[in-house]
């Protein structure tokens, strides 16, 4: 295995950077991790920063239904194959950003994911060399509208609103995806408690299937799924999502007029 390296993206007086985080020090980058870099020997300490999303994908692929116990929560059979959506690279905030409880919307659920984080041009690749198109990993939660998402019969509305895909604090690279724990809590309290061994489609698998319908570009995120347990959020709620080896994500959930 590689050597864990977390990765952030960041803005310290008034310039936006990419850094190595190490024992809570930020050493800045030149360049970026998507087209190569050197430390510039800038330092700063963590707590004198703000955190950004950690990418600007330009896409979002996501994948329904790929934790069993998600899928017999929800009633449905496993997919043969993966189910594919789409978030827009306009619905991407970074931790501690207020997520936003739109007008219109009847339930507002979070949903506890690993995200993939593509590292370069990604078209038609082997399962077996996925790896080598992998970036890191980081923390996602997929807002959805339930309420849409249920009335259109499709995802597109219900996932898409601006806020609604919080992505960081990091990008680690180094770490094996393959049985991470993955939670998520609503106010302190634990909702969503599972393993990524218990996806249906592993990541290699994924990354593979997704590269053979469209290209994946260097920032682009692949979020692989939800386990079971999946709520509503209301505002002035606070949602975490933890993963092992990576961190937590932690956002509040806002109405428009705030």
């Amino acid at each position: 295995m590689e050597r864990k390296t977390v990765l952030v993206r960041f803005l310290a007086g008034g310039k936006l950077l990419y850094g190595r985080l190490e024992d809570g020090e930020i050493i800045a980058l030149e360049g970026d991790p998507f087209h190569g870099y050197a430390e510039s020997g800038e330092k700063y300490r963590l707590e004198e920063v703000k955190l950004l999303a950690p990418c600007q994908p330009s896409k979002a692929v996501c994948v329904g239904l790929n934790y069993r116990n998600h899928a017999l929560e929800m009633k449905q059979p496993f997919p043969e194959e993966p189910v594919l959506f789409l978030k827009p690279s306009t619905s991407v905030i970074g931790p501690g950003e207020d997520i936003v409880y739109w007008p219109g919307i009847k339930r507002l659920d979070y949903e506890a994911e690993l995200a993939v984080v593509i590292g370069k041009h990604c078209h038609r690749v082997k399962e077996e060399e996925a790896g080598e198109y992998i970036l890191g990993y980081t923390v996602a939660n997929d807002v959805t509208a339930r309420d849409l998402q249920k009335k259109d019969g499709q995802w597109t509305r219900a996932k898409s609103f601006d806020t609604f895909l919080p992505l960081g604090p990091y990008i680690v690279c180094g770490i094996e995806p393959g049985d991470l724990l993955i939670q998520a809590r609503l106010n302190g309290r634990l909702r969503q408690e599972s393993r990524t061994s218990q996806l249906i489609f592993p990541v290699p698998y994924l990354v593979s299937f997704i590269s053979q319908v469209m290209t994946l570009l260097p920032g682009d995120v692949i979020l692989t799924g939800t386990p079971e347990g999946v709520g509503p959020m209301e505002v002035g709620d606070t949602i975490e999502i933890y993963i092992e080896g990576i961190g937590s994500l932690v956002n509040r959930v806002v109405a428009l007029e705030e």
